[in-house]
């Protein structure tokens, strides 16, 4: 069961969830746009923490900065990266082996920035990442890329565009497109847990 942290980034308070899950491999958890009611609470991120759950993986949901009890306000991305940061610095003060990040929608475009703007050293996994509405020209490569996944019905990250992005960023990342479902998974979480259940 989840229990409430707090951690600080910067001099921000933010606010989290953590569920340890009895493991010592732990993932951050990045959440979909701040500006558009993204939050720690989402139902997709809280069905990659309980992919998480079922494979033994500690998993860290937070809320970016200005979102819920988190102190500040949106940052475009860039306090958000720092955010990240922080999260994974938390997760590593508290004895883990924080080597996992998994973003949805606007977090995956965070997490894919850090990893390139920060040096964020982690395996990614990035669910429905918004090609249609982001720019991820900025983001080169991803050697630690390792799913991404999206629904065929998808039209903020559209099928054909998050394959290409994914061939871009890293040829040897699985690429799953759920059928029959869009951009917030309705009726199609189970698929999605299992999807990243199996990477994990």
């Amino acid at each position: 069961m989840a229990r409430p942290i707090r951690f600080l980034s910067e001099n921000l308070w933010l606010q989290g969830a953590l569920e340890d899950n009895g493991a010592g491999r732990a993932m951050v958890i990045t959440h979909p746009h701040p500006l558009y009611g993204g939050d720690m609470h989402n139902p997709v991120v809280t069905a990659i923490a309980a992919a998480c759950r079922k494979k033994g993986v500690a998993a860290l949901r937070f809320n970016f900065r200005g979102v819920g009890e988190s102190q500040g306000a949106y940052s475009d991305g860039v306090g958000e990266q720092q955010d990240l940061l922080a999260a994974l610095g938390f997760l590593r003060a508290a004895g883990f082996a924080a080597d996992l990040v998994a973003g949805y929608s606007f977090g995956s475009w965070v997490n894919a920035r850090a990893a390139v703007e920060t040096g964020v050293d982690a395996s990614q996994i990035m669910v429905s990442p918004p090609v249609a509405m982001m720019n991820f020209g900025g983001v080169q490569a991803l050697p630690r890329l390792r799913l991404v996944v999206t629904g065929a019905r998808d039209t903020i990250a559209p099928p054909d565009r998050v394959g290409a992005l994914a061939k871009r960023l890293n040829p040897a990342a699985r690429v799953v497109v759920i059928p029959r479902t869009d951009h917030f998974y309705d009726a199609a979480l189970a698929q999605l847990e299992t999807a990243l259940a199996d990477t994990l």
